[in-house]
C-alpha cells in the first residue's frame, strides 16, 4: 500500500478491497483449539488468537478457550494478542486438525499498556490497539467517507459536517484553523483545487498511514499555527513484500507496484482519472461541461540501513482539469461588499475552468540509540499552481511551502523523557486577477518547542510544554504554554484534562491585501477534560471543552457579505479586536462485542459558538455551524457470502444564514436556520480470488435518500443593495453519488492489522 500523499481520486476508492481481505476467511479445512491463559495459569477472556500473516483466528471465551479452521498447513505461527498482556507466539506444525495448544500470555511492562494514556481532545487511528479508538481500517470501511481520511474523521465529534466547502471545521473553528500534516511536515494545499461553492476530495487514503492521529484541541506543543486543531499523518513503514495492485472503476483506472529488498523497498504508482462514467449516470446541480480529467503520478524509497533507523523519501504529482456551470459568489454585489472588485456585473451563472499542477516531496530519517536517544529529521516542499478562468477572467495562482524540522528525545526512564526541537518554515502565495491586479505574500517561521512526558505512577501522567514562534512578515514573537495530563479511575477508565494557548497568522485573504502592518497574530486558549472507558471491545468518551478566542482579526466599517470568496484589497481597515468562544459536550460511543461480526458507534456532539471577526457587525455564530451533530456508523461482516455490508446515518441541525429582507440588528444577525442535514450512505462489497489474484467488488451509494441538503442561501440585489426576489439555496455538486468499481491485488493483508 501507498504511504504517501496520493494524489488518486480512483485509488482512494480501492482501499474498500483491503477490508473483505482482513474480514474474509475461505476454504477452511482444519480445526485448531486451545487455550490462553496468563502467568498464573488464569484464563484470558477476550483475546484474539490468529496464524501469522494469515486472516485466519478466533477469540478466547470467558474459559479463555478458542477455535477456528483454517486451509494452511506445514510450519506455521500461532500468536494471541490482548490489550492488557504482551502477545505469545508459538510455532506449530499443521498437518491435520489440531487441539490442546495452550499459549501464554504475560502482563504488560509497567512503562507501557498498564500506564494511562492522555486522551484530551484526540483520536487516534493507528494499529496499535492499546491506544486507540478507531484504525486505519475504519476509515475506510465507513460508508459515506469513500476512503477519504478527512471525511471519515467528520464522523468522529467536534466536526462539522461540509457539503460545499473544503477541511476540516473544529469546534468552532472555519477550515483555515485546521493544520494537516504527513510524518510531521504541514501539507500546503491538501484538497484537490476546485471551482468556488464545490467541495473537494482530500490527497490522502487511509491505507497510506500506519497512525492518523486527530486533535480537535489541545495539541502538541511539537505543532503551531493552528487554532483548533491538527490531523497528523504518519506513513507506514518497509513493507512487508513486493506486491502489485490494479483497479478501475467509475474515476478512473490505477496501477502501482512494490518491490522489497531486504532492508529497503521501491514504490512506483500511477493513475488516469476520467469522471466521465460517474457524471454520466449522476444527476448534478451544476453542469460539467468539462468532466474532471487528469492523471497522477508517485514514487517512493523506504530504506532502514539498522534495526533502529529509517529513511523515506517520497515525491508525487498530479495534473487535473475541469470545467464547470455554477452560480456565481458574486451575483448581486453592487460594490458595497468588497472593495475594486473584478468580478462586478457578471452573469448569475458563470463557467469556471481549473487546471491544477501539484507537486509534493517529503523526506525523512529517523534514529535511536541504545533505546535511549533517538533523532528526527525532516524536509517537504510543495508546489501547487492552478490557471483557472472565471466568467472568462483568468485567475492565475501559485502556492509553495517550504519546512525543515529537527527534534531529539531523550529516554531518561521508562516513565520520563524530554522532546526539544524546532523548525523553519517557507511559505507564500501568489495571485494574478487577469494580468492587471496582482496580490502576494511570503512569510518565515521559525519555532522551538520542547516537551516532557512523565509517568510518576502507573496511574498518572503528565505532559507539560511550550513552544516558541516567530513570524517575519508580521514581525511578532510568542511563547505559548501547553499542558496535558491523564488520572486512571479504574482497571479500564480514566480522566484526561488539557489546556494551552495557540496562535496562528491571520487568514491569507488578509496577508494577500497586503495588511499585515495592520495585524498581529491570533489567539485561542483551550480547556479540555474527558472521561473514558473501555473495555472488552466497547468504547466510551465522554468529552467538554471551553474555547476562547482573543485577537481575531475584524474589519472596520465594512458592509457584511455571506460571500466567502470576496476580493479584499489594502483598503480595508482592520485590526485584531476580534473575540469570541465555543464550548460543548461530546459523546463517543462504540461496540465491537454485542453481536457477532457488528461493528457500530455512536457520535454526537453539541456546540455553543458566538464569534465577532471577519466582516461581522454583530456578535454570532458563524454560517458553518450546526448546533447539534449526529452519526451512526454500523458495519456487518457475512463470512458465508464474503461480503462486507456498511451504513452511516449523518444528522446536523441547521446552518445559520443570512437574511437580508430581516430588521439589521444584532438580534436579528445571523439568526435564520437552514433545514437540517441528513444523510444516508451505504457499502456493499464482495471478495472473490482468480487464482493468486484477490478481487473485490464494490457498490457504494452516498445520501441513498436523496436528500436536498441545504448550506445557506445566496440573495439578489438591486442597485441601491436592497435584496429581492426568491433566495437561491447553496447545495452540493448532487444530492446522490453511486460508485462502482473492482480492485485487484497480489498481497493478502496480516490478521494482525484488523
Amino acid at each position: 500500500m501507498k504511504q504517501h500523499i496520493h494524489l488518486n481520486f480512483s485509488k482512494h476508492f480501492s482501499f474498500l478491497f483491503s477490508m473483505l481481505l482482513i474480514a474474509v476467511t475461505a476454504n477452511a479445512q482444519y480445526k485448531i483449539s486451545g487455550t490462553v491463559v496468563d502467568n498464573n495459569s488464569r484464563p484470558v477472556r477476550g483475546a484474539n488468537v490468529y496464524l501469522d500473516n494469515t486472516i485466519d483466528g478466533g477469540t478466547t471465551d470467558s474459559m479463555g478457550i478458542f477455535h477456528f479452521t483454517t486451509s494452511e498447513k506445514g510450519n506455521q505461527t500461532i500468536i494471541a494478542s490482548e490489550v492488557s498482556h504482551e502477545n505469545a507466539g508459538l510455532p506449530i506444525v499443521i498437518n491435520g486438525d489440531m487441539s490442546g495448544i495452550v499459549l501464554h500470555v504475560k502482563a504488560n511492562k509497567t512503562h507501557d499498556l498498564d500506564m494511562v494514556v492522555i486522551t484530551a481532545g484526540s483520536f487516534d487511528a493507528s494499529n496499535d490497539k492499546s491506544k486507540t479508538v478507531l484504525r486505519p481500517l475504519d476509515i475506510v470501511t465507513t460508508a459515506g467517507a469513500n476512503a477519504d481520511v478527512v471525511k471519515a474523521i467528520e464522523m468522529l465529534p467536534g466536526t462539522q459536517q461540509t457539503g460545499t466547502e473544503n477541511g476540516l471545521f473544529v469546534r468552532g473553528g472555519d477550515a483555515s484553523e485546521l493544520a494537516i500534516l504527513v510524518d510531521e511536515m504541514v501539507v500546503q494545499n491538501a484538497f484537490f483545487s476546485g471551482p468556488p461553492g464545490v467541495a473537494t476530495r482530500s490527497r490522502f487514503g487511509a491505507f497510506q498511514y500506519q497512525g492518523v492521529s486527530f486533535s480537535s484541541g489541545g495539541y502538541s506543543a511539537r505543532y503551531g499555527q493552528a487554532l483548533s486543531g491538527v490531523l497528523e499523518l504518519n506513513t507506514t513503514d518497509l513493507p512487508d513484500k513486493s506486491t502489485v495492485n490494479l483497479g478501475i472503476n467509475m474515476a478512473g483506472i490505477y496501477a502501482s507496484g512494490t518491490k522489497k529488498w531486504k532492508k529497503s523497498s521501491l514504490d512506483i504508482g500511477g493513475s488516469y482519472l476520467n469522471l466521465t462514467p460517474f457524471y454520466g449516470l449522476a444527476t448534478t446541480n451544476f453542469k460539467f461541461y468539462k468532466v474532471p480529467v487528469g492523471a497522477t503520478g508517485n514514487l517512493r524509497y523506504v530504506w532502514k540501513p539498522n534495526k533502529d533507523g529509517i529513511l523515506k523519501i517520497s515525491a508525487n504529482n498530479s495534473y487535473t482539469t475541469s470545467g464547470i456551470s455554477l452560480p456565481s459568489p458574486y451575483a448581486g454585489d453592487t460594490g458595497h461588499a468588497s472593495q475594486a472588485n473584478p468580478f462586478l456585473g457578471l452573469p448569475d451563472t458563470i463557467n469556471f475552468v481549473t487546471k491544477d499542477q501539484y507537486y509534493y516531496t517529503n523526506a525523512s530519517y529517523k534514529q535511536l540509540f541504545k533505546d535511549k536517544y533517538s533523532i528526527y529529521a525532516a524536509a517537504s516542499y510543495s508546489l501547487d499552481q492552478t490557471n483557472n478562468t472565471f466568467a472568462g477572467i483568468p485567475i492565475n495562482e501559485t502556492d509553495q511551502r517550504t519546512q525543515f524540522r529537527l527534534e531529539g528525545k531523550d529516554y531518561f526512564t521508562s516513565r520520563l523523557n524530554l522532546l526539544v526541537g524546532g523548525e523553519l518554515q517557507n511559505f507564500g502565495i501568489s495571485k494574478d486577477f487577469n494580468n492587471y491586479y496582482k496580490q502576494t505574500f511570503t512569510e518565515n517561521q521559525i519555532a522551538g518547542y520542547s516537551e516532557l512526558e512523565w509517568t510518576p505512577i502507573n496511574i498518572l501522567a503528565i505532559r507539560p510544554g511550550i513552544r516558541y514562534e516567530h513570524s517575519a512578515l508580521l514581525n511578532k514573537d510568542d511563547i505559548a504554554p501547553r499542558i496535558s495530563m491523564a488520572i486512571k479511575t479504574g482497571d479500564h477508565s480514566q480522566i484526561s484534562l488539557a489546556s494551552g494557548i495557540f496562535y496562528q497568522d491571520p487568514d491569507y485573504s488578509y496577508l494577500l491585501a497586503g495588511l499585515k502592518k495592520e495585524l498581529g497574530l491570533q489567539k485561542a486558549i483551550h480547556y479540555i477534560a474527558n472521561w473514558q472507558l473501555t473495555k472488552n471491545d466497547r468504547t466510551l468518551r465522554l468529552e467538554a471543552y471551553y474555547k476562547s478566542y482573543e485577537d481575531l482579526v475584524r474589519e472596520l466599517g465594512s458592509f457584511y457579505s455571506p460571500n466567502t470568496y470576496r476580493i479584499l484589497t489594502d483598503t480595508v481597515q482592520v485590526n485584531n479586536s476580534g473575540h469570541g468562544y465555543a464550548q460543548g459536550f461530546e459523546l463517543f460511543w462504540r461496540d465491537k462485542k454485542t453481536v457477532k461480526n457488528l461493528d457500530y458507534w455512536v457520535s454526537y456532539s453539541y456546540i455553543d459558538t458566538r464569534r465577532i471577526y471577519a466582516n461581522f457587525p454583530y456578535e454570532a455564530t458563524p454560517t458553518f455551524i450546526a448546533n447539534h451533530n449526529l452519526n451512526l456508523v454500523g458495519k456487518y461482516f457475512v463470512d458465508k457470502w464474503q461480503t462486507n455490508f456498511s451504513a452511516t446515518y449523518s444528522f446536523a441541525s441547521g446552518f445559520p444564514y443570512f437574511d437580508p429582507e430581516k430588521p439589521f440588528n444584532s438580534q436579528t444577525f445571523l439568526s435564520e436556520h437552514t433545514p437540517p442535514f441528513q444523510n444516508l450512505a451505504v457499502t456493499v462489497a464482495y471478495l472473490h480470488s482468480f487464482g493468486k489474484w484477490f478481487t473485490v467488488f464494490y457498490l457504494s451509494i452516498d445520501n441513498i435518500t436523496n436528500q436536498h441538503n441545504i448550506f445557506g442561501y445566496r440573495y439578489n440585489y438591486d442597485a441601491s443593495g436592497n435584496a429581492f426576489g426568491t433566495p437561491n439555496p447553496i447545495v452540493p455538486a448532487l444530492y446522490r453519488a453511486i460508485f462502482l468499481g473492482v480492485n485487484m491485488s497480489l498481497t493478502q493483508f496480516k490478521k494482525d492489522e484488523l
